[in-house]
């Protein structure tokens, strides 16, 4: 309920010896307008903005009655719903003289005052408040003024012309009014109307009724803005002087510098110039470079040393002497030795390997070379960040790192431009100069997870950086001059390709790390983590023994990833509490076998899925890609009375669901086949779940999983418990390629299932499986659904020839 004027502060003062009213009766009610930021004295004439609804309503009853209305000052001005509590007792009773309707439903009205009103009591609070109301009086004044009372007019007016003297911005023709007025009482209620004052303020002025005390209190209010504005004026010609003797300091010194120069004298600046000199020479910048490093040279000399912009230029040309543009590290050619040393850092891992080994025969034979921009993609913790700085030790570069998760600013990549204050080069520049040369190994973690939002796209400044057609030119905007990146290795990794834009996915030659088996997570530990994690823990190899049973029981019973950090964590888990024990005095040999693994470890966090027990009418096994690895999963299809409804739970994504649609469609579309009657689906409801309901899944590799399991249910034919299968389904009936499928065939033989249906398509990726396990295992290759069934289900052979079609064999190469 609350108005007030702040879009029009101009308050405008009436003579007045000219009354807008001679005589007038203010009634004994009157509706209430709550104020506030303003106190209204008599004889006022102001505009307001009035906004509430309830502020309307009271208005609207003044200018349906007499046009009369009390305004009175809230306390709090704050207070959006004041109360009566929150208004003061005094106020003054306006004549609305004119009203405008506002486009945002706002009422504009203009108020003149008319007299001074005391609030008796409340008699309604809605739709508005209103009041009954006792009209304050002024005391009669003398007809001959007292010399006190003089005194104290006429201070008043020279201290407003001493106000308007320093500054005080008020109306031009407020002075003129002033000496025209002959009460005191309006004096003063005319200088506290004009002179800003506190709504506290205004209002213990509005509530003093003997005239020589109001007048002497305005004179009060007014002598402080005096010496305020005194000061004002005072520190405002103290900062023009400082500018004049700043111009002056200036002068002299370029006197100085040339009575300097003519004698010969070297002063600190001069140093300073030419210490940046001799360092753009020796660090041997490409000529445009140079070019634009002297230019900035040139302006510092002539700026002020304790200038602003000074300061800006000269952080500029240190790093610009500070960077590495022509000095780089020499490359260790010897293959063998860099064979060596990727051997020792890391198990495994042939193709990066071999990529690596590549590089540096190419390098040999040819020295001007670009480099090349590898992306290792692969799930946590299978030693993507460790490989790079293996490659940098193969190579003898320096290495850098810089993480892009989360990374949303491209400035981060690109640099801010030097009008920022604070503002730097971007990672990429940063990272060149902490190495220390122009050719090092450099690594961008998390490349996947790199955001977007208002600050711009930083994958997209990128594409510079990672384009070796490009990036001989890197242009940052911090240094506004180009660097060339084309001598530079770059390594991204990502756990993941879908979230990287293919754009810049187009840049980067991709090498996938898939997940370790088993067999190759032992070799691991026995060679790398567990000696680690003894020389991490103080503990020699006399103190401790762990079997390479015990480490496959971990492997399978306590980790459930395709890396190796919870692998690592577990082994360091032991050896604390082996740590323990030897530092109590028990520095005996301690034998961790799978027996007593329990009292390390405590109970086996996982259980892993294994092959069913026996051979199932609706149960079909699956193989699922996780980025912890590989799973198998048991889908399930149950069938009931009903009216051809088609239920899907266990999570699944909408790609999953319409896998399993398209498999109904083909199991109806095939009815024939498999000796069903075409309306069978209208009289029964089908149920597919996939177990681990907990755990969202998506893809459409479980296609011909459902179809198969689907097909059984249907067909009251069990599926053979000791095959898993994976695969796209069409609605014709075609089976389509799928990912992953290394991971896979790892989940399958960590199952105990040994045959595995695979796309006929997915032939080419068999060589991506380790030749030990690919050899234990039997792989068929299916075109279309008929193979799969033929292979999944337990026909009897009536059955079997009522299946039209043979399976299809793959022709070698």
């Amino acid at each position: 309920m609350e108005e007030n004027n702040n879009e029009e502060k101009v308050v405008t003062a009436v003579d007045a010896s000219q009354d807008l009213q001679t005589e007038f009766k203010i009634p004994d009610e009157l509706p209430l307008l709550p104020v506030r930021d303003i106190v209204i004295f008599p004889y006022m004439i102001l505009p307001l903005f009035v906004g509430r609804e309830s502020s309307i309503n009271a208005v609207n009853e003044a200018l349906a009655s007499d046009r009369m209305i009390l305004l009175v000052a809230q306390k709090d001005a704050g207070n959006n719903e004041p109360k009566p509590e929150d208004l003061y007792k005094v106020g003054t009773v306006v004549m609305i003289i004119r009203m405008l309707k506002l486009p945002d439903g706002r009422v504009k009205i203009l108020v003149q005052g008319l007299s001074k009103a005391k609030i008796n009591s409340y008699v309604s609070d809605k739709p508005f408040y209103k009041v009954k109301v006792e009209r304050i009086k002024e005391p009669s004044e003398p007809k001959e003024k007292t010399l006190k009372t003089e005194a104290l007019m006429r201070n008043v007016r020279e201290q407003l012309e001493k106000a308007i003297t320093l500054g005080k911005m008020l109306p031009p023709d407020l002075l003129v009014i002033a000496d025209n007025l002959d009460s005191p009482g309006k004096l003063a209620d005319l200088a506290a109307s004009n002179l800003g004052l506190k709504v506290e303020e205004a209002q213990q002025i509005l509530e003093i009724l003997d005239h020589e005390e109001r007048l002497k209190k305005v004179g009060e209010f007014l002598g402080k803005e005096v010496e305020v504005l005194a000061m004002q004026q005072k520190i405002q010609s103290a900062a023009q002087e400082e500018m004049t003797k700043t111009q002056k300091e200036y002068f002299l010194r370029e006197q100085l510098k040339a009575i300097q120069k003519e004698l010969g004298d070297i002063d600190e600046k001069t140093e300073e110039i030419n210490e940046f000199k001799k360092k753009i020479a020796d660090v041997k910048m490409p000529k445009e470079v140079e070019k634009e490093a002297l230019k900035q040279l040139d302006r510092l000399a002539k700026m002020h040393p304790e200038a602003a912009e000074a300061t800006t230029v000269r952080t500029y040309l240190e790093w610009m002497v500070e960077l590495p543009w022509s000095k780089s590290t020499a490359d260790n050619l010897n293959i063998k030795s860099a064979a060596k040393v990727l051997e020792e850092d890391h198990y495994d891992l042939e193709k990066v390997k071999e990529r690596i080994l590549e590089y540096l025969a190419v390098r040999k034979l040819k020295t001007k070379m670009k480099g090349p921009i590898l992306c290792f993609v692969g799930p946590p913790g299978v030693g993507k960040t460790s490989l790079g700085k293996s490659i940098a030790r193969s190579l003898g570069r320096q290495f850098v790192r810089i993480s892009l998760g989360g990374v949303r600013d491209e400035a981060e990549i690109r640099g801010h431009r030097r009008t920022y204050i604070g503002s730097l080069p971007g990672r990429i520049i940063q990272g060149i100069k902490q190495a220390g040369s122009n050719n090092p190994v450099f690594m961008m973690d998390e490349v996947d997870k790199i955001g977007a939002d208002f600050r711009g796209d930083p994958s997209a400044a990128l594409l510079e950086v990672l384009d070796p057609e490009q990036n001989y030119s890197f242009s940052d905007h911090y240094l506004g001059v180009p660097f060339d990146l084309s001598n530079v290795m770059f390594i991204t990794t990502a756990n993941l390709t879908d979230p990287i834009p293919s754009a810049l996915k187009d840049r980067m030659e991709i090498i996938s790390l898939s997940g370790y088996t088993e067999e190759e997570k032992l070799g691991i530990a026995k060679k790398y983590l567990i000696p680690r994690q003894m020389e991490e823990h103080g503990i020699k190899a006399k103190q401790i023994h762990i079997s390479d049973e015990a480490v496959l029981k971990i492997i399978s019973q306590y980790t459930r990833e395709a890396g190796l950090r919870n692998l690592e964590r577990e082994i360091a888990t032991i050896c604390r509490k082996v740590a323990k024990d030897v530092a109590q005095g028990n520095g005996r040999l301690h034998r961790i076998s799978a027996a007593n693994l329990n009292k390390f470890l405590g109970i086996r966090k996982f259980l892993s899925e294994t092959e069913a027990e026996r051979n199932q009418v609706g149960v079909a096994t699956g193989l699922a890609w996780t980025q912890a690895g590989g799973e198998i999963m048991h889908i399930e299809v149950t069938t009931m009375k009903g009216r051809g409804a088609l239920t899907l739970t266990g999570q699944l994504g909408d790609v999953m669901k319409e896998s399993a649609q398209a498999a109904m469609s083909y199991a109806r579309s095939r009815s024939k086949n498999y000796g069903l009657k075409e309306d069978f689906y209208q009289k029964i409801d089908v149920h597919i779940h996939v177990p681990a309901g907990a755990i969202p899944k998506d893809g459409p590799s479980a296609g011909i999983t459902m179809a198969t399991a689907l097909i059984s249910r249907l067909t009251g034919i069990p599926v053979r418990k000791d095959v898993a299968m994976t695969g796209e389904i069409t609605l014709t009936g075609r089976v389509l390629p799928i990912g992953g499928l290394k991971e896979k065939s790892l989940a399958a033989k960590r199952a105990g299932i040994m045959t595995i249906i695979i796309p006929k398509d997915n032939n080419k990726d068999l060589e991506e499986i380790p030749s030990n396990i690919r050899k234990d295992m039997k792989f068929i290759l299916a075109k279309e659904m008929d193979d799969v069934i033929k292979s999944a289900l337990l026909f009897d052979k009536e059955k079997k020839q009522k299946i039209k079609g043979k399976p299809r064999r793959s022709k070698p190469k």
